[in-house]
């Protein structure tokens, strides 16, 4: 049986809660990502910001509002105020199934894999595609 840890990714960006909404948009951009976990102390899971929340603390670009004054207004707000505490969580021994499934039905982008409260990885869909690919080049063969 395939578990968490077989899957997930373990080479992470991570924020901290006193980070910027300004730091979180260019980490996204930059890295090409959705989800950032937020560690405090030694790399204890705290929350996570996806892309969604991103986009609902940004001022929209129909606001008519001067670029400088938008990134002045994002350099101050922490990402403590827009991230999600209220986080479902795996253990990195979890059942990759069982993992798979809470993604599914509760339609969540990603899943922190965290150990003792400790960020160890983080399982998203985009795992879950690269082993769909994997298991179809599997089977072609």
């Amino acid at each position: 049986m395939l578990h968490v840890q077989d899957l997930m990714s373990t080479n992470l960006f991570t924020l901290k809660k006193s980070d910027s909404l300004m730091a979180a948009k260019s980490l996204m951009e930059l890295a090409r990502i959705r989800h950032i976990p937020v560690v405090e102390n030694g790399n204890i899971f705290v929350g996570l910001i996806t892309h969604r929340d991103i986009l609902s603390a940004t001022l929209s670009k129909l606001a008519d509002v001067e670029r400088a004054v938008q990134e002045e207004i994002e350099a101050s707000i922490p990402v403590s105020e827009i991230m999600r505490s209220d986080v479902f969580a795996v253990a990195p021994h979890a059942s990759l199934r069982d993992a798979a499934e809470l993604l599914l039905n509760h339609k969540y982008g990603c899943l922190p894999v965290v150990e003792k409260d400790i960020l160890v990885g983080i399982l998203t869909e985009a795992d879950f595609l690269r082993l769909t690919i994997d298991l179809m080049d599997a089977l072609d063969t």
